[in-house]
């Protein structure tokens, strides 16, 4: 545990007044201001607007600090625990009331909280912080990021060999670098094995409106797109349902899932072709782990991709085809020994299909 500066303990009842103000999904049972402050190790999380249980990101975070945790015999509430931001001025009052709480680790799960971080960070100088999806420059914020293009372009491969209609589509959160990798990955992918296709692409601006992710997969399905892809958090539920409804009433049609192995989320109509799981939760409960073992990766990246372990197709694979799987796995030694730079970018996009003619 870091020791308290002067200032801190000056400012403690300031510090007080400020936690019964700041917002936050789970304080009911998760007081951070009790008793055990000076018990042991404490990581706590921030979620993004889409919250711990949107089937996605926040909740793939959120079961690896859960799992560190347990590992590490820490009181849920105490030694760990989440804030939930139900909108973006939520973050910074509730990274503050985590820093006043003296936190030993503050993540913050989603690129939007990347100012926000950045200002907290240089408060509470003597906080650790990290933020998932995005680069902060600050020397007590660690930045953990992913190759979501390298997994993409896996899922864009089944894609492109699975489809029937040679359509295929592509539904993002927020238009952001972040998710231009998730698309440009895809397209990269399904455009190495079927040149003929045809991606729609359309974004919903919002992580967490499942009602816009069924309205643009309806549209997209209803234009004979077979097979969906979504980067899209909460949104993205939208396209399960839509997708299952279609499924209901006999149409041919996939949704591929994000972050997590979303195969359930496709049941029980089973429409789920696989996923392509961006390993959050390894990822955060290493930084955890590290912190704890006084290896902090203060200022740096933190970089996961195929070759780590960090991105990957998901375990449930069986709806699809045996020889697709096994293009997959060529394409994955490939990616992996450097052979295939899978394009980040709407430029690189375009230089990896000009590449292909």
């Amino acid at each position: 545990m870091k020791k308290k500066s002067l200032l801190a303990l000056a400012a403690t009842g300031l510090a007080m007044s400020s936690v019964l103000a700041a917002c936050g999904g789970n304080d009911d049972s998760k007081d951070s201001s009790g008793g055990d402050e000076k018990a042991g190790f404490k990581v706590g999380m921030v979620t993004d607007t889409g919250g711990v249980d949107d089937k996605s990101f926040n909740q793939s975070a959120w079961e690896g600090i859960q799992k560190f945790g347990k590992d590490n015999d820490l009181k849920e509430g105490t030694g760990y625990k989440y804030l939930q931001s139900a909108k973006q001025s939520d973050y910074q009052p509730n990274l503050q009331q985590l820093a006043r709480a003296k936190y030993d680790l503050i993540l913050g799960i989603g690129f939007l909280m990347a100012e926000d971080i950045g200002k907290v960070a240089d408060q509470f100088k003597d906080n650790n912080f990290a933020l998932v999806d995005m680069v902060v420059e600050k020397p007590n914020v660690a930045s953990i990021v992913f190759k979501e293009n390298e997994g993409s372009f896996l899922v864009g491969v089944v894609a492109g060999l699975t489809t029937k209609s040679d359509k295929v589509g592509f539904v993002g959160g927020v238009n952001s670098d972040l998710i231009k990798k998730f698309e440009s990955g895809f397209k990269a992918g399904v455009k190495a094995v079927n040149p003929k296709a045809e991606i729609e692409v359309q974004y919903a601006e919002d992580f967490n409106a499942a009602e816009k992710g069924q309205a643009i997969a309806s549209g997209m399905y209803g234009k004979k797109v077979d097979v969906i892809y979504h980067a899209a958090g909460g949104t993205g539920q939208g396209v399960f349902t839509e997708a299952k409804n279609r499924k209901k009433n006999g149409e041919d049609v996939w949704v591929i899932g994000v972050d997590r192995d979303q195969v359930e989320e496709g049941m029980p109509e089973n429409v789920t072709l696989t996923s392509m799981v961006k390993r959050v939760d390894t990822a955060v409960e290493q930084v955890a782990k590290d912190t704890k073992d006084g290896n902090f990766p203060a200022g740096k990246v933190v970089e996961f991709g195929l070759k780590d372990g960090g991105v990957d197709i998901a375990p449930s694979q069986d709806n699809v085809a045996k020889d697709v799987l096994t293009k997959v796995e060529d394409f994955k030694k490939q990616i992996i020994a450097g052979d295939i730079k899978v394009p980040a970018t709407d430029d690189e996009y375009k230089e990896y299909e000009a590449s292909l003619k």
